[in-house]
């Protein structure tokens, strides 16, 4: 049985919250009294505009199927939703990442100046568009299934409307390939590495984010019983994956995607794992603040991400997969059970020379 990630905290920093073998520590009373500032500022964070420059993009698939009141993509194997709340959810999970990652985009050792940039599941393009403020001489494309990016964005960042699981149209020169949480989205994760790496130059990187989606309970030391909503929210979604053919086995096993990018060719290959708070429960200022935008992005997407697998997939009614919703969202508020969810980022190097 894999052991468990580390658990992030101050104690140990590397430009990023490092990981550790240290429990995250509490504040004494686990009080929410400062979530509502805190919400505030995330609000103000999400209700910014994203700058506007000098190229649009292209007018692509704009019917959408309607599902319990959100919008989806026609795909019919896609299951979350592309509409407002689920954008703005997905920007509040990139400023909270960020937080994490001490305000770095990556991991991997890139070069100064990475010339040709691939990020796969862009969603709204916001890491693109960051990455283009850093690397202004770098040209960033950014691809997704669904064209929910902003209208207006800089020149040297294109955003392409396609699915990654079929052919690829790219020439195979890029510096950088960039894909995060795109779990349940892959059905061949070996192959799509083969594809990423033939798809870099030599020397070229490599770098996955990704979600394991059960959530544990550090006050229980990850022992939660068996019938308690973590326990069975992880049943029941793992299971939607595999139904899809989309399994989610590398998001819960260590190392399991390290050794995938090996597999692929990738060498000097780095896996990280946290164990991020949800809540505003940990005693350290950074981790509650990623706590509370945490809870926030869980609260006001988690039934963007459900609804569709336990309807469709799952074969759930209505109203019981809106309960099973609603009985998880309650559980992540309760700061006595000191939510976490494992976050894994790895990264590999194309070698410079091969046979």
């Amino acid at each position: 049985m894999a052991s468990p990630p580390h658990v992030a905290t101050r104690a140990h920093y590397w430009n990023v919250v490092e990981p550790s073998t240290a429990a995250i520590d509490p504040t004494p009373a686990a009080a929410d009294d400062d979530d509502d500032d805190r919400n505030s500022q995330v609000d103000s964070v999400i209700g910014s505009s994203t700058p506007a420059s000098t190229a649009s993009v292209t007018d692509s698939i704009t019917e959408y199927r309607r599902l319990n009141g959100r919008t989806y993509t026609k795909r019919t194997d896609y299951w979350g939703p592309n509409d407002e709340q689920q954008n703005e959810g997905l920007e509040l999970e990139h400023y909270w990442e960020t937080l994490l990652f001490q305000d770095k985009l990556f991991l991997a050792p890139l070069r100064d100046n990475p010339g040709k940039v691939l990020d796969l599941g862009t969603g709204t393009g916001i890491w693109a568009i960051d990455f283009g403020d850093e690397f202004p001489s770098s040209e960033i494309i950014g691809v997704d299934i669904s064209p929910i990016q902003p209208a207006w964005i800089p020149p040297h960042c294109k955003f392409h409307i396609d699915d990654v699981e079929q052919d690829w149209t790219w020439a195979p020169d890029f510096d950088f390939i960039h894909l995060r949480h795109m779990e349940a989205c892959i059905s061949n994760w070996p192959a799509f590495y083969t594809k990423i790496y033939n798809h870099l130059k030599p020397g070229g990187y490599f770098e996955i984010k990704d979600f394991d989606i059960e959530f544990r309970s550090q006050a229980y030391r990850n022992d939660l019983p068996e019938d308690h909503i973590y326990r069975r929210w992880g049943r029941v979604f793992f299971e939607a994956a595999n139904r899809l053919g989309k399994s989610m086995d590398q998001s819960r096993n260590e190392n399991m995607i390290a050794n995938g990018l090996r597999e692929a060719g990738f060498v000097n290959v780095v896996e990280r794992r946290w164990a991020v708070p949800i809540g505003g429960w940990p005693r350290d200022p950074l981790l509650k603040e990623i706590g509370v935008c945490n809870l926030q992005f869980h609260d006001q997407s988690l039934e963007g991400f459900s609804m569709f697998l336990l309807t469709q997939v799952m074969g759930w009614k209505s109203a019981p997969a809106g309960a099973f919703v609603a009985e998880c969202r309650q559980a992540l508020k309760d700061p006595t059970l000191q939510t976490v969810i494992y976050l894994q980022d790895v990264y590999g190097r194309k070698p410079e020379y091969y046979s």
